[in-house]
């Protein structure tokens, strides 16, 4: 999941460098570069939400 969200601002800091477009610190490209290795690191230590690895039951 965290890996997703990265990869989604790392498209969103490509396009916004790519188009030249003047935005402010928060929202320009290597600060939206460092939150999406950010989240890529979280995911890779196998933090975030956990996902139930199988919902059927044994019987």
């Amino acid at each position: 999941m965290l890996a997703v969200i990265a990869a989604i601002l790392f498209a969103v800091a490509f396009i916004v460098y790519a188009a030249g477009v003047a935005t402010s610190a928060v929202f320009a490209p290597l600060s939206l570069a460092f939150v999406g290795l950010a989240l890529l690191a979280l995911h890779l230590t196998g933090q975030g939400p956990a996902l139930p690895a199988d919902r059927r039951r044994r019987r």
